[in-house]
């Protein structure tokens, strides 16, 4: 009985951080809608959406690549992003010569120009490496996002936007953070298909 009522409190507590959060979101509208028109117009120009962060955050940046990739919800052409935490020989090879701490900044120097879009994903918002990664795509004339927790750390402070989640739990601003993701992917591809109506992909 006692295993049966700490589970069924894990549970309830966790629904009721959850939802809390995500209501919260609500406020965020505006902001998500300036990170959403940002990224289509990149996008459109020809320009690509990078994404970086570490354990979950790297999970999340590789969703949300395959979303403007592939597809979201619509059929339409493939839209240009990557995720900075998929090449293991690059990780590793910049990692052992360089420090952990530039695995993304030096991808960022080879792979991103300006206009393009740089998200860094860290609910801390300290992670040196997403970090120096906003830090070297502001040098080169890219547009930086910040997804952080409600602190926002020091990405916040370096970023041009900073998604600031309202909560100091981590897998309640990991949850959030693939939310808003989900939420700028839609906006997102309903835009260009808008836009592009010629360009749908065949299903």
């Amino acid at each position: 009985m006692q295993s049966q009522s700490l589970d069924s409190k894990i549970f309830a507590e966790a629904i009721a951080e959850h939802l809390t959060v995500t209501q919260a979101l609500l406020q965020d509208a505006g902001l998500l809608e300036q990170i959403a028109r940002q990224m289509t117009a990149a996008l459109l120009d020809g320009k690509k959406v990078a994404w970086c962060g570490n354990g979950g955050s790297a999970a999340d940046s590789q969703h949300l690549a395959a979303e403007l990739v592939g597809r979201f919800r619509r059929e339409r052409r493939g839209l240009a992003s990557i995720a900075l935490s998929t090449n293991t020989s690059i990780l590793t090879a910049i990692g052992n010569d360089y420090g952990y701490e530039h695995v993304f900044r030096r991808q960022v120097e080879a792979l991103c120009s300006e206009g393009d879009v740089v998200v860094g994903i860290s609910t801390s918002g300290n992670s040196p490496n997403v970090c120096l990664a906003l830090e070297a795509a502001r040098e080169k004339g890219c547009i930086t996002v910040a997804f952080t927790g409600r602190d926002g750390g020091r990405a916040a402070q370096i970023a041009d936007v900073a998604l600031r989640v309202p909560s100091t739990e981590t897998p309640r601003i990991q949850e959030a953070h693939i939310l808003c993701g989900h939420i700028i992917c839609d906006w997102i591809e309903l835009s260009i298909c808008q836009q592009e109506p010629s360009r749908m992909a065949v299903a």
